[in-house]
């Protein structure tokens, strides 16, 4: 990097400190005391003017250092570009930052579904889009998902407040920062954001024209949920007459994409626990080919074969070290989330970690709400680490409160502490301002409370925002066997 780069980053990494601190409030961010200029020490501030130093440095720390995104659903820009027809982007303006976690807090919130179809349809006029969002924004902006929204509008577009006033600035500044180059210059300029792990909802593996910036997880969820006969099959060429066929499939997509993805991802803690059992081949075939004949499975027979060959995935998972992701805790969505079965994520967790000890399991979100059980997993099990991506948004104070616990509690080297989360580009950034300040919370605080000394809290933010995603994923290796790839070949 260039000494204009370097100056030009230090220039982002102090307007967004300044508007991480203005967002939350001086008086929250510094303290009251003395004046500045007190003692500082590793163990930490010795009067109200040094905690006020403290404070204030480890927010410019955490807002200069550089995150390593851990999870998106990033479609990519060339598709952005021309309009995609993704179920997610249905209309290209400015109610597209809305559609991804925030639309179900308006739902919530009381809009009628005939509103909330019109407000995200293109066949609306996007300037006309406000009077529909309007008796709800007051309800929503303030949660962490509006708050995501809020930030990414006033960063993009100049808008400190969404209104009847600033729809139509907020439109055309839409558009105009719709261009090619946009996601490197929302992620990485304005972000600082290293590079982004996607799970590509579309394919199991998504070949990205960024692959550096946009590096993959291999999905497993279709290789074992269902499974997805007749989808990932077709790629591979390989006609499916019995199970050890589909274990064929499986190895054919991580013989071709193993060495390129940096982990492996199920979110099929959505559809049932995670409470996977190693089931043998010899119980599992007969079950495939009731499949295979399109045969009603009862649900245990159902449950056995994914438990199967989920486990087929994770050895395969496994020998490519590839650490394996799962959804745990929170549901996407609204009016379906099964609370009494998510409160066994964690249970199940410590059930997978001590059945494949070599194998490094990344428990994804926190287990939102049931985060202090999670601490307990991450603290036991040398294979489990913990992801804090989506958190921030879901719950901002639970996600700091979470991070300040962790950090007292279980190894710092096995917590990674963002991922976005997002389909549309746009609110990483909002998201990445929340986490932020989150986690320079959760470290001032620390120190603060004589937990952590101020040093201690500074070598701290580099550790969890983005050298331990680097050692976790081998980015370094990841990055070379990316720089020159060529898809298809």
């Amino acid at each position: 990097m260039g000494t204009g780069d370097l100056k030009a980053q230090e220039r982002i990494s102090r307007r967004l400190t300044l508007q991480g601190m203005g967002a939350i409030g001086a008086s929250a961010i510094l303290g009251s005391g003395a004046a500045a200029g007190q003692e500082q020490t590793r163990s930490g501030p010795k009067t109200p003017g040094g905690r006020r130093n403290a404070r204030r440095a480890i927010f410019e720390k955490v807002f200069r250092t550089p995150f390593v995104d851990t999870h998106e659903h990033l479609i990519e820009e060339r598709e952005r570009l021309a309009g995609t027809s993704h179920p997610r982007v249905r209309s290209d303006d400015w109610s597209l930052l809305l559609s991804h976690y925030l639309n179900s807090d308006m739902i919530v919130a009381g809009m009628p579904q005939g509103s909330y179809e019109k407000f995200f349809s293109p066949g609306t006029d996007p300037a006309g889009k406000w009077a529909l969002l309007a008796p709800y924004w007051p309800a929503v902006k303030n949660t962490g998902y509006g708050q995501a929204v809020a930030i990414a509008m006033r960063e993009l577009y100049g808008v400190t407040e969404l209104s009847g006033r600033t729809v139509a600035r907020v439109q055309s500044q839409y558009e105009k920062v719709r261009r090619p180059g946009f996601y490197r210059r929302i992620l990485c300029e304005m972000a600082n954001i290293q590079s982004c792990q996607v799970n590509c909802l579309s394919s199991p593996f998504g070949e990205s024209d960024m692959p550096t910036l946009l590096m993959q997880d291999l999905s497993i969820v279709a290789m074992f949920a269902g499974p997805g006969i007749g989808r990932i099959d077709k790629p591979t060429g390989i006609k499916v007459a019995g199970l050890s066929d589909w274990h064929r499939v499986i190895d054919w997509w991580f013989a071709k994409y193993g060495k390129y993805a940096v982990a492996v991802k199920s979110q099929n803690a959505y559809s049932r626990d995670i409470d996977y059992e190693r089931v043998p081949v010899e119980k599992a075939e007969p079950i495939f080919k009731k499949r295979l004949a399109k045969d009603r499975l009862t649900p245990r027979e159902k449950k056995m074969l994914e438990d199967h060959l989920f486990w087929y995935a994770v050895q395969k998972s496994t020998e490519h070290k590839l650490p394996v992701k799962l959804h745990t805790g929170y549901y996407a969505g609204q009016n379906n989330m099964p609370l009494a079965r998510l409160i066994k994520n964690a249970g199940s967790a410590t059930d997978l970690c001590r059945a494949a000890p070599e194998t490094r399991f990344v428990f994804m979100h926190i287990c939102y709400p049931y985060y202090e059980q999670m601490l307990a997993v991450a603290k036991h099990y040398a294979n489990a680490y913990v992801d804090m991506c989506w958190s921030w948004i879901i719950n901002p104070i639970a996600a700091k409160d979470f991070l300040k616990k962790y950090l007292v509690t279980a190894p710092a080297n096995k917590i990674l502490t963002f991922g976005g989360d997002y389909i549309p580009v746009e609110p990483v950034l909002g998201h990445a301002t929340v986490a932020r300040r989150g986690i320079a919370l959760a470290l001032s605080e620390l120190v603060e409370e004589g937990w952590l000394g101020v040093e201690d809290a500074m070598d701290a933010a580099d550790l969890i925002m983005h050298e331990n995603a680097r050692r976790i994923f081998n980015l370094e290796r990841k990055s070379k066997v990316l720089e020159n790839v060529s898809w298809g070949k």
